[in-house]
């Protein structure tokens, strides 16, 4: 792994160079303060300060094991600088496909190693804390139905680098490609299940990824099977009809 350091930021402005670098580990997952000032080469007192700032203003957050992750109003951020056509349409889609399911269902775009939710219709009634995603919310790329849709049709250099620390390997995605779609059960948090299929843009690149998730109670130990084929025609309405394989 190369090791950033403070020589490298480029702005001149001191205390936004070494913020840049704090980020910039961050877009590669979760991190500990100890591997923050090893990855950025500041010293440990200045780190210190600078994630306790940029946590009070919600550009970090902390996750379960108390490590440091890109905060919530990141994601507001790169949704407004990603809202476009597909997410202005994708509410009567999403809609429709929580009808269907009677699950909640959610639009993500990619941002480096990150999966931004930028649209959602949740569940009737309370889905329960485990089961909220807000719009906005930025989550790793390394779990998740989501994550390997968006993943398994990137060039295979790309494609490498971004199964290191994944849970989920080569082999997994080939099946995603070959189905056309993804589903895990407890992927995300325990006790829910979740399906997603990919929204194809010009030329058929994968854009972003349609996912329904709700309790493993109510979709099944099987979801991929009885809600696949709904993921896949709600997320072919948003791709214009193109081709999902």
């Amino acid at each position: 792994m190369t090791t950033s350091t403070p020589e490298q930021a480029l702005s001149g402005v001191g205390v936004l160079d070494k913020a840049s670098l704090l980020l910039g580990v961050l877009e590669g997952g979760p991190a500990s303060l100890s591997r923050l000032v090893s990855d950025t080469g500041l010293k440990r007192p200045t780190v210190h300060r600078l994630v306790l700032a940029l946590e009070r203003l919600r550009l970090l957050a902390r996750d379960a094991q108390g490590r440091f992750i890109l905060g919530p109003r990141l994601g507001l951020m790169a949704m407004e600088a990603c809202r476009d056509h597909l997410v202005l349409s994708a509410e009567p889609v999403l809609g429709e496909l929580r009808d269907i399911t009677g699950a909640s269902a959610r639009l993500y775009r990619r941002r480096g190693n990150m999966r931004v939710c930028v649209a959602e219709v949740a569940a009737p009634g309370d889905p329960g804390p485990r089961d909220r995603v807000p719009v906005g919310a930025a989550l790793p790329m390394n779990a998740g139905p989501v994550s390997q849709v968006l993943l398994a049709w990137e060039r295979p250099d790309e494609l490498y680098e971004c199964l290191r620390g994944a849970q989920f390997n080569a082999a997994t995605l080939s099946g995603v490609r070959r189905q056309g779609w993804a589903q895990s059960i407890g992927g995300r948090e325990h006790g829910i299940a979740a399906v997603a299929a990919p929204v194809r843009g010009p030329g058929g690149r994968v854009m972003a990824a349609l996912s329904i998730s709700g309790p493993v109670t109510e979709m099944s130990s099987t979801p991929g099977r009885l809600y696949g084929s709904a993921v896949i025609d709600a997320a072919l309405r948003l791709s214009g009809g193109g081709l999902h394989r």
